[in-house]
């Protein structure tokens, strides 16, 4: 795993801090991050809310809550199940074409808190691009589903948005192992 991490990083991902490792949180916790506030490279946008950084190894309601990859990953839900988020503003090339890829993470709890499905909705510049819905059962396990799409960038910065997308009754919505790299 940490093999694959290292040439994700050299084959020029621009994205700081895409697989939210930072900053490092205490074994099976999460630490929050209110609208308005930085952490390691991300800014937390959208509706007045939070957003949570969690441990991998973190469990409730008998569910358990793995990481894409590394040992954590962002709770788009927080705990104030709002349509809360991230961005980044990263440096790209005008006119150059870039593949932006993410996996969003699901767990399966009817009638329970969880819900069934995870969706966040993907900003370029303010702009929707692409509402994406992991409807994975996992058992009692979270569950990644990575989704891509090519950005155009129109100047030499470009920001990326990823927001809560699921009803207010849902507390669970992963976010990880986010990449942007030039394609040409």
């Amino acid at each position: 795993m940490g093999h694959s991490n290292i040439a994700t990083t050299s084959s020029g991902n621009i994205v700081t801090n895409g697989g939210f490792e930072l900053p490092v949180v205490a074994t099976s916790s999460y630490q929050l991050f209110p609208v308005g506030q930085h952490f390691s490279g991300w800014r937390v946008v959208g509706a007045p809310g939070n957003v949570a950084v969690i441990s991998g190894a973190f469990q409730q309601s008998g569910l358990t809550f793995l990481a894409k990859a590394g040992k954590q990953w962002l709770d788009l839900t927080g705990v104030s199940n709002t349509k809360t988020g991230v961005a980044q503003t990263v440096r790209t090339v005008r006119g150059s074409n870039y593949r932006l890829t993410f996996s969003v993470g699901n767990v399966y709890d009817p009638g329970g808190i969880f819900g069934v499905t995870s969706t966040v909705e993907v900003l370029v510049n303010g702009v929707k691009v692409l509402t994406a819905t992991n409807a994975h059962h996992g058992g009692k396990v979270q569950v990644w589903e990575t989704f891509g799409l090519t950005v155009r960038a129109k100047s030499s910065s470009t920001t990326v948005e990823f927001l809560n997308g699921d009803p207010p009754s849902d507390s669970s919505n992963g976010l990880d192992v986010v990449s942007m790299v030039r394609t040409n």
